[in-house]
């Protein structure tokens, strides 16, 4: 019993996080409209705290599937899977760009 409320306290805070990271990127997309920021600085301050939160979320989704919380895992699954899909198009649109593609 007292697990399972240390488990709900440790999600409640990464959702704390998870929110506070998301009025963070958009604070800083606020100011690159106000032009308080260059957008060097503001996708710089953006994609520090991405991968993170990809992180996060991931964790969160594996923790619910891993303790048997199904309505909870299948509540944070979709985000999850996009964080996912984001992730590989990323990856592969970079290691497209690194690779030169010759058609003979």
């Amino acid at each position: 019993m007292a697990w399972d409320l240390i488990f709900w306290v440790v999600c409640f805070f990464i959702n704390i996080a998870l929110l506070a990271s998301s009025f963070y990127q958009l604070l800083s997309l606020s100011d690159l409209e106000a032009d308080h920021l260059n957008p060097f600085e503001a996708s710089t301050r953006i994609n520090s705290i991405v991968l993170p939160e990809f992180l996060l979320q991931g964790f969160l989704c594996i923790s619910f599937l891993l303790t048997w919380h199904w309505f909870m895992f299948l509540f944070t699954l979709p985000i999850a899977a996009y964080h996912l899909m984001l992730l590989v198009i990323t990856a592969f649109n970079s290691l497209h760009d690194e690779v030169d593609v010759h058609a003979f």
